[in-house]
């Protein structure tokens, strides 16, 4: 960036800025809008407006909390959960892992599950015959009109 432009560029933020805080500069419009003497509220809306204040000072900031963790210690968990999230992403990429052994997985399995129903194919044999006989069975339902 040359020295032109860059005495541009900060001209043009200087020039943005000055219109911006020229903006905090103008006096409160609330203070002096007018208010509906015919309003309901019109009394209790003067007696507000006219009322001292107390605002609050820096001594009612409230003091810092002892039973919350210190700042430092934010960090360490936020680090210590993004660890976690690349070793997860690392132990589960592809092509990290691959399903091997799955026969001897499926006998244990089975051997855990007890024998078989005697007759479970007589089973398989019924169920099919009840579905064919309910889709022939079954009515399409009626166009829609």
């Amino acid at each position: 960036m040359s020295r032109l432009e860059s005495s541009r560029t900060s001209l043009l933020v200087c020039a943005c800025a000055a219109a911006m805080l020229s903006g905090c500069a103008v006096a409160n419009p609330f203070a002096t809008a007018a208010v509906d003497p015919a309003s309901p509220v019109a009394a209790e809306v003067a007696a507000k407006a006219r009322a001292s204040r107390n605002y609050p000072t820096f001594a009612d900031i409230p003091p810092v909390p002892t039973d919350v963790r210190p700042l430092p210690a934010f960090g360490r968990a936020a680090t210590a959960v993004e660890v976690a999230g690349a070793d997860l992403m690392r132990e589960t990429a592809p092509g990290t892992w691959t399903l091997t052994g799955t026969e001897a997985f499926a006998g244990r399995a089975r051997d855990l599950a007890g024998p078989e129903i005697a007759g479970a194919e007589s089973t398989t044999a019924a169920t099919e015959a009840f579905a064919k006989a309910q889709r022939a069975r079954a009515t399409p339902p009626p166009p829609p009109r």
